[in-house]
């Protein structure tokens, strides 16, 4: 059940990405708690979370004033949702998947080498079952099933990569996906998914980095209608 912060949260981050609220315009509490029916605390504590992710500033005496474009977090998981709900949305998918191309295929290449050390063993089955259920889900149209193990599937990876800001992107890559989850896979997807598990576990960083490079180019390609 979403909160009434989250509901006041989401309301404004989405008026600022939409331009509802345009930048440079000012917003005082009183003007944000009559817009959004919320409680000032609700409010202030909203704003605090905006002014931090650097979509409104706060001026002493004025309220807040909407910031530009440019000044956003956007590699903020709020941020990202936003926007890719927004009118913006193919441009930001196009940016995101720019961004995988560039980490993902070289996450895949050192989560490689790394999976079959011993203190890897965990993760390297994780990765092995998750590749399992996402399959499974895929093959019984289960999506939102399909859409948590896929989103699960590639934040192993970037864990299994050993790279501290590699990691970092897993809630990014996540909206990213779930942003498609109502897309039914196909049987190519889900083979590659697959196989770059296999190759991740067996040690394979070259054939790891192809295939989710290939992961990743297919984002742009939109799914058959039947996985049989």
């Amino acid at each position: 059940m979403t909160s009434a912060f989250d509901r006041v949260l989401d309301g404004i981050g989405t008026a600022v990405v939409t331009g509802t609220f345009a930048p440079g315009s000012r917003r005082s509490t009183d003007d944000l708690v009559a817009w959004s029916g919320a409680s000032r605390s609700i409010v202030r504590e909203a704003v605090r979370v905006l002014v931090a992710l650097g979509m409104l500033r706060a001026r002493p005496r004025v309220g807040v004033v909407v910031a530009h474009p440019a000044d956003w977090d956007v590699l903020d998981p709020r941020v990202v949702r936003w926007r890719l709900q927004g009118p913006d949305a193919a441009r930001v998918s196009a940016e995101l998947r720019e961004l995988r191309t560039a980490v993902e295929p070289a996450a895949a290449a050192a989560a490689a080498r790394r999976a079959p050390l011993d203190e890897c063993a965990a993760r390297r089955e994780a990765l092995l079952a998750t590749a399992d259920e996402l399959a499974s889900a895929a093959a019984e149209d289960r999506r939102l099933d399909f859409t948590i193990a896929d989103i699960r599937l590639h934040a192993l990876v970037l864990d299994l990569s050993g790279n501290a800001l590699y990691r970092r992107l897993h809630r990014v890559v996540g909206e990213a996906l779930r942003e498609r989850g109502s897309i039914r896979p196909d049987r190519h997807d889900v083979g590659l998914h697959c196989t770059l598990a296999q190759a991740v576990a067996g040690g394979r960083p070259d054939e790891a980095a192809d295939v989710m490079r290939e992961i990743v180019r297919r984002t742009d390609h939109r799914p058959g209608p039947d996985l049989g």
